[in-house]
């Protein structure tokens, strides 16, 4: 597939990123597109448009899954588009945007990525179509379900259901511990639990290989052992020290 996309579904694309190991989605349908997530500056979003063309000349619409840097701060790139997520992932990106953005370039400049100057004046444009609970957008003809489904990664994740592929966002994570810093340690079981009922088939991790049912079972299963950890003296460690230190301070159990 051209520009990097990989094809997981009848014209069901992912792209998969070098930069943060970054899953976007494309979904392309008669005469018009979705792209999902936007990448983490407005020329990684530009780079991510130039992709989009290389497959279809068609008006898109976006997505962002929730509301952290590296899935939205390329919106600008893709305006005057509607951009859809979930009614707090805006209040979220409003609220949290500029301090995310001064997270982000202080660790850049101290690693010394030359990055850090775009994320510094990248404008955050947050989305301006809201979900409460679930919309059916029509993408060309095709019917494209964004749920959210509980608290988790965050309290505004959204996934994109398309026939038979199902684009999980941060709610599942290949390749790397599930992040916390903003996390709901003891909900993200149960709304794993509801996402697999949706699992006909691949299902997209924010980050990292494209995966199966099977392995979105077994990370809900470890979701489910931190809860209990987290409540229950003497249940087993999951995950590593710094995961587990995360949640913690996400729940407020004293150690």
């Amino acid at each position: 597939m051209t520009a990097g996309w990989t094809e997981v579904g009848d014209r069901v694309l992912v792209r998969r990123h070098r930069e943060l190991d970054l899953n976007c989605g494309l979904i392309v349908g008669d005469g018009a597109c979705l792209v999902i997530d936007t990448r983490a500056h407005v020329g990684e979003g530009r780079a991510l448009a130039e992709a989009v063309r290389a497959v279809t000349p068609d008006p898109w619409t976006v997505v962002n899954t929730h509301a952290h840097f590296d899935h939205c701060f390329g919106n600008a790139a893709f305006r005057p588009a509607a951009v859809w997520a979930h009614r707090t992932c805006a209040v979220d990106l409003a609220d949290t945007g500029e301090l995310q953005r001064a997270t982000v370039v202080a660790d850049m400049l101290q690693a010394g990525d030359p990055a850090a100057e775009l994320v510094a004046t990248t404008p955050i444009d947050p989305p301006d179509h809201l979900v409460d609970e679930a919309v059916v957008l029509d993408v060309g003809g095709r019917a494209v379900t964004l749920r959210h489904l509980g608290r988790g990664h965050t309290d505004g994740d959204l996934v994109v259901a398309v026939a038979d592929v199902l684009f999980a966002g941060d709610l599942v994570e290949e390749g790397a511990p599930p992040a916390m810093e903003d996390a709901f340690p003891l909900q993200w079981a149960g709304t794993v639990t509801a996402l697999l009922g949706l699992a006909r088939g691949p299902v997209v991790p924010g980050h990292g290989a494209v995966v199966d049912a099977a392995f979105v079972a077994a990370q809900r299963d470890e979701l489910s052992l931190l809860a209990r950890w987290l409540t229950e003296p003497g249940t087993p460690p999951p995950f590593d020290e710094h995961t587990r230190a995360s949640a913690r301070a996400r729940v407020r159990v004293p150690p």
